[in-house]
């Protein structure tokens, strides 16, 4: 059986019950002052309106950029701005945010305003409609991005896309912006999660079989500095190498159903 099944999930509408479960949303960051302002409005919009228990947990990599006295400022007592110590990196600090926080519903999100929160119940949705897990997609029906995206993004992307296809059957499995229950999480084991890309990691490690894919709007970062680099995309082939070594070659007990 393949790790992953696609799942669509269905729509629900937006003025559908406020969710009263914990939800913690995790989001890894360095040198996004000019962002993480924005990003805790745009967060506290979908708390006020939708999920009164959330939570959330930015996990810095010693920006010293002003962006943990930005949000201080703010004043918002469900904020959590961790100044991270040891090895700076986008995976270790998702993995930190999600040992960290104690939601039972877990949301991973990008810093750069790419993600629009406002995806988030819906994400939540489908896992209540019996996904493991649930990815936010660019390339699924109804996904889309910005008109400014360059062949070679689009190609990069594309690339990724087919090397990833025999761990999980996902269009968009390079997605950054993706949810799943803490239980789903606590069955999963061995992460060591290297680069700016984790996903994966969690969907083969937790032994989700069930991954829905829901359409959303990808934005360019309209402030800040992209951290892709080639560096960063050489560590994910070899991401791509160790999943690989654990999926289909080690006899490591799978995560029970």
């Amino acid at each position: 059986m393949p790790v992953t099944e696609s799942a669509q999930p269905n729509t629900v509408d937006a003025e559908s019950a406020v969710r009263l479960e914990t939800v913690s949303v995790v989001v890894p960051t360095y040198r996004e002052r000019e962002n993480v302002v924005q990003l805790v409005e745009a967060v506290e919009r979908v708390r006020e309106t939708r999920l009164p228990n959330l939570d959330l947990w930015i996990m810095d990599d010693k920006s010293n950029d002003g962006s943990a006295e930005a949000v201080a400022a703010m004043g918002r007592g469900w904020v959590h701005f961790i100044e991270r110590e040891g090895t700076r990196g986008l995976s270790a600090a998702v993995l930190d945010g999600l040992n960290a926080s104690a939601g039972d519903l877990c949301v991973v999100m990008d810093a750069d305003l790419s993600h629009d929160p406002g995806y988030i119940p819906a994400m939540l949705d489908a896992l209540d409609a019996g996904a493991d897990f649930v990815v936010a997609s660019r390339y699924v029906r109804g996904g889309s991005t910005d008109a400014g995206w360059g062949v070679f993004r689009w190609l990069n992307s594309r690339v990724a896309t087919l090397l990833s296809r025999p761990l999980a059957s996902l269009r968009d499995p390079m997605s950054g912006f993706f949810a799943l229950r803490r239980s789903t999480l606590e069955r999963g084991a061995e992460f060591n999660p290297i680069g700016y890309k984790i996903g994966l990691e969690l969907i083969v490690k937790t032994g989700s079989r069930v991954v829905a894919e829901i359409p959303i709007h990808f934005a360019d970062r309209t402030r800040g500095t992209s951290k892709l680099s080639l560096r960063e995309q050489l560590r994910f082939i070899e991401h791509l190498r160790r999943l690989y070594i654990f999926r289909f070659l080690s006899r490591a007990p799978r995560p029970d159903r």
